[in-house]
């Protein structure tokens, strides 16, 4: 597997669409590539952003977050939440690079990988490419944050290893790969946490991933996901008084409407 990460000009608020930046910006993309762009870019180009002066960040939390735990639930008054199966801090919004606002996570993010990838084929010519969106976040007992798939298109995101022998012959059980998180991590590991510019990678030499010239349907992008119930770390997400969410509390969001 190689990444190369892609510079692109400084992205502010209202300053450039996402389609306008990636027209804009020089790279080479081929086929059974995978073009890895943060979720953070794809927010501010969308306007999912709101200034941090007229906004509570608790409140918005609570409005876009689907399940959260009291920020005094912590020493870091940090408020974990779980938002489209996901358990990660504050719903994923964020402030850093982002001059005095808050970004939340993208809308319709599926929407966005699926036209990107259709993006990559127009302008490229390919017939194998596939599209991640990135963020990072923790992980319990672990130091440090690593990059996660919001969304992919354009190739299979799980593996599925369950009966096949291991190198005694023993017939695996459990055993699924997750491409999409571990193609994220990597892109992510590169694209950087600070001030580096680069919010997209281009992700080759991948022979193990499964390409498909189609968007994934509702029932792959289902196997990403574990109910509580079922997940092995359920007793630990069961045993606190998780606050649910309210999607439909007054917070002003200026999102621009569905520009890519």
């Amino acid at each position: 597997m190689e990444v190369k990460v892609v510079r692109t000009r400084k992205v502010t608020v209202d300053s450039i669409t996402l389609h306008e930046l990636l027209d804009e910006t020089p790279f080479e993309f081929g086929e059974g590539n995978v073009l890895a762009i943060t979720s953070k870019i794809v927010s501010i180009c969308q306007g999912r952003t709101i200034n941090n002066s007229v906004a509570d960040k608790l409140d918005l939390i609570k409005s876009e977050s689907d399940y959260f735990l009291p920020v005094e639930s912590n020493k870091y008054g940090i408020c974990l939440t779980i938002k489209d199966n996901r358990l990660i801090p504050s719903a994923g919004i964020d402030e850093s690079n982002s001059n005095g606002h808050y970004v939340l996570w993208p809308a319709d993010a599926q929407r966005v990988a699926n036209d990107l990838r259709d993006y990559l084929i127009s302008r490229f010519g390919c017939r194998r490419a596939g599209v991640i969106i990135t963020d990072s976040t923790t992980a319990p007992l672990r130091s440090g944050v690593t990059g996660i798939c919001l969304v992919h298109s354009g190739f299979k995101a799980v593996r599925n290893l369950i009966g096949t022998p291991d190198i005694f012959g023993c017939l695996l059980k459990v055993t699924k790969v997750n491409v999409a998180d571990g193609l994220a991590a990597a892109a992510v590991l590169c694209m950087g946490e600070s001030n580096e510019q680069t919010p997209l990678a281009i992700v080759s030499k991948l022979p193990f991933v499964d390409f498909q010239d189609r968007e994934p349907t509702s029932e792959e992008i289902a196997e990403l996901k574990i109910a509580t119930n079922d997940d092995l770390y359920g007793s630990l997400l069961n045993s606190v008084s998780w606050c649910e969410g309210d999607s439909n509390a007054s917070v002003f969001i200026d999102q621009k409407e569905s520009k890519t």
